[in-house]
């Protein structure tokens, strides 16, 4: 008994050394500190600096901007989602001419930045007036609203079809000719079998994408249409009141964090039959 006693006590691991308070560890806890102190600050600025005159003054503008923030990320998305369908068909295409057609396509919308783009759209497409007009199209161009939904769904087309695409070769081949033993059609295949996966796949880069063009509409309030940053620098100029930058923040963060809760409340909802 002795002897079965002393072997299994010496097969015993080592016990699991302190955890010592590292260089790497410290610099992160001094970070999350300044990272609480500043939220801490900024509470307290507003609850010291807070204005109901002033908040009730421009709350409606701030609806009414964060209303047409809304549509122009909502529009913008639907149309650059159509638009993507036939670019990612393009990458995966075997002709070369319009492989690389779709490759400059999404290499010139990813690779430029978005506010270029919008200048480019809105100040650009201004000095063909002539020939704009020749074809009808200026009563389009002309208008700032216009100019930034064109904008923005050629640059989250270029996105969303990378994404698609990635979805789509993530499915290995073997679905396909499994699919085809069955008897499906290619239809039936894309539908039931490879669209179901590849939906698991791209879910969290399209809801990344959406969050993106949520922030980056912001810059839109440069080329003067009043959205929730247009509002909210329009409050500024009138007031010289930081906290109206605040408020604004605070409502994007809101509306972000309202939708990642969302992309994983679906990604929990399509993923559960892979949890144990």
């Amino acid at each position: 008994m002795s002897l079965s006693g002393t072997s299994s006590s010496a097969e015993l691991p080592p016990p699991v050394p302190a955890r010592r308070w590292s260089r790497t560890r410290l610099a992160g806890a001094l970070l999350l500190g300044l990272w609480a102190l500043f939220g801490i600050g900024i509470v307290l600025f507003l609850v010291r600096a807070w204005n109901p005159d002033l908040f009730w003054r421009y709350a409606p503008n701030y609806l009414s901007g964060l209303w047409i923030t809304v549509k122009l990320v909502v529009i913008s998305i639907v149309v650059g989602a159509l638009l993507s369908v036939p670019v990612a068909l393009g990458r995966r295409s075997k002709h070369k001419a319009i492989a690389t057609l779709a490759y400059a396509y999404v290499y010139f919308f990813r690779g430029t930045p978005l506010l270029a783009q919008t200048f480019l759209v809105y100040y650009g497409l201004g000095s063909f007036r002539p020939e704009l007009q020749a074809v009808g199209l200026w009563g389009f161009f002309r208008e700032a609203w216009y100019c930034a939904i064109f904008a923005f769904s050629l640059n989250t087309s270029a996105y969303q079809a990378e994404i698609l695409r990635g979805a789509f070769e993530s499915v290995g081949r073997g679905q396909w000719e499994a699919a085809a033993a069955l008897g499906l059609s290619r239809w039936q295949t894309v539908y039931k079998i490879i669209l179901p996966q590849a939906a698991l796949v791209a879910l969290r880069p399209y809801g990344n994408e959406v969050i993106l063009m949520l922030k980056a509409s912001a810059i839109v309030a440069i080329i003067t249409v009043y959205d929730l940053m247009g509002e909210t620098r329009r409050a500024y100029s009138r007031t010289f009141d930081f906290q109206t930058y605040i408020w604004a923040a605070l409502i994007y963060l809101g509306i972000v964090e309202a939708l990642r809760m969302t992309i994983d409340r679906i990604e929990r909802r399509l993923t559960r039959h892979l949890r144990r």
